[in-house]
């Protein structure tokens, strides 16, 4: 059997794993520190493995900014993070250098994208997007089957959404833009807001109604100009059960009928939907991208080249 190595970098962990898909996957999960500490954990993690199980490729979903470019002279590289310490990190190389693999590179959210296609909440579809609130907003997904690039990638949580500074003062949390959706909606401007964290939050506290308000905007957003057959969001602010209901009404409401598609009109509960894989969609992608190096290197590009260390 043909075995892939995967690593989910975001801001607050490390997951790394090895396997195939969701039937044999080993993982450890770890805080990210210092990218010196962490990076070197992770290689740690797969230099350990028994010698009789080599891996073909390694897959990483990275939190960014990152540079996903093949052609570029930094790619692979952690960019403009707000992350203290991590910017302008070599994340790619160090570990094709360390491990002697291929590695493929790409955003934390394309990967976890690439993995709900694979497995989870997007099969089937070839076009669609995924959203992931938690310590920061990001998104990403397929266009025609192939991951969302361009002149850099998808920075979906930076977008500009209307802000009633009556309503809310709260000035909004991200260090370049204030009050983008980021900025207004995520884990830390939640406990910021309220002075307490997320997950402390009962299901009734008029934060969720404002969040799911800033949410939903962002949403429409997003279907208006990307017209995606289904919207999957996830992470840890997600996880509260009442806000996904809430959002989908506000969705709804916001859209007045202009939408015509039966998807947003009669089935939207089918439509605006959770990661089938939870927590673990982040992890499958980075190993789907992994696949992908391996495929494209057999000259098989199904999905759409990735980029290559």
């Amino acid at each position: 059997m043909t075995l892939y190595g995967g690593i989910e970098a975001g801001g607050t962990k490390f997951v790394c794993a090895v396997g195939t898909g969701p039937e044999d996957l080993r993982e450890i999960r770890f805080p990210t520190t210092s990218p010196e500490e962490t990076i070197g954990r992770a290689i740690r993690f797969f230099r350990e493995r028994p010698k009789s199980e080599p891996l073909a490729a390694i897959g990483i979903a990275a939190f960014g900014p990152v540079d996903p470019s093949p052609d570029s002279p930094t790619f692979g590289y952690i960019t403009s993070t707000p992350k203290q310490g991590w910017q302008n990190v070599d994340f790619a190389g160090q570990v094709r250098r360390a491990l002697g693999v291929p590695v493929s590179f790409d955003t934390d959210v394309n990967g976890a994208a690439l993995g709900e296609y694979r497995w989870g909440a997007a099969q089937g579809l070839d076009t669609f997007i995924y959203l992931t609130i938690g310590t920061g907003l990001g998104g990403g997904g397929l266009v025609n089957g192939r991951p969302m690039h361009g002149l850099v990638h998808p920075e979906m949580g930076h977008m500009r959404v209307p802000h009633d500074w009556e309503a809310d003062p709260f000035p909004g949390v991200c260090p370049y833009h204030g009050d983008c959706l980021e900025g207004l909606s995520i884990g830390p401007a939640l406990e910021q807001r309220w002075g307490q964290r997320a997950e402390t939050l009962p299901a009734d506290h008029p934060a969720w109604a404002l969040e799911a308000h800033y949410l939903a905007l962002g949403v429409v957003n997003l279907i208006l100009v990307l017209s995606p057959k289904r919207i999957i969001m996830g992470g840890g602010v997600m996880e509260q059960p009442s806000l996904l209901p809430l959002i989908r009404q506000k969705v709804r409401r916001l859209l007045n009928g202009y939408v015509r598609a039966p998807e947003v009109l009669e089935r939207i509960e089918e439509y605006i939907v959770p990661p089938a894989l939870g927590r673990q969609a982040g992890v499958l992608g980075a190993i789907a991208l992994a696949q992908e190096t391996g495929w494209t290197r057999r000259g098989n590009n199904a999905c759409g080249t990735l980029g290559q260390a």
